[in-house]
């Protein structure tokens, strides 16, 4: 078995502190390829990501998000949206699954990240499709803040043999 991504799941963790150090345009696009690798339902792939990097708008995505003092500081943060028109069903897992992948990138990179949830949460999604500017039919799912960590976490695993159920329930 391949064991390399199986150490980069366990040692993805929530980082939350960041370095001022910039992300790299090669590496935001390893990022982003990453993401849109994920499996969508019907192959209809309704993800689009905004890639910011500019420190008023992370300013202003700190400020509406209740947890998302962090993006005071991160060089960078990437809205997961979902087009609710080309997946009315299922654009949620997909854009998760990407979302997922992106986080798996971070770590595979050796940045760090933070998901930062705003789907269902209407009083999240509206402010910050403003501050986006997202057309109507595009629905923040989540923001990733993303650096390079000044802070570090230990791999872990979080198995638990209770929640394990072999054949049926």
């Amino acid at each position: 078995m391949a064991k390399e991504p199986i150490k980069t799941i366990l040692t993805r963790r929530s980082i939350r502190k960041y370095t001022s150090e910039r992300i790299s345009d090669e590496d935001v696009k390893a990022m982003l390829e990453a993401a849109m690798a994920a499996p969508s339902a019907s192959n209809r792939k309704p993800w689009h990501f905004v890639v910011v990097t500019d420190r008023k708008v992370l300013n202003k995505l700190a400020r509406v998000h209740p947890y998302g003092k962090m993006l005071f500081e991160a060089p960078l943060c990437i809205a997961v949206c979902g087009d609710k028109t080309v997946s009315p069903r299922y654009w949620v897992q997909d854009c998760s699954v990407a979302a997922e992948n992106l986080l798996l990138a971070v770590t595979a990179l050796g940045l760090g990240a933070v998901w930062l949830g705003v789907y269902p949460r209407e009083e999240r999604v509206s402010p910050i499709k403003k501050v986006l500017n997202l057309p109507e039919t595009i629905v923040p799912l989540n923001l990733i803040s993303i650096g390079h960590p000044a802070e570090e976490k230990e791999p872990r695993t979080q198995y638990d043999e209770q929640r394990v159920h072999n054949d049926q329930w």
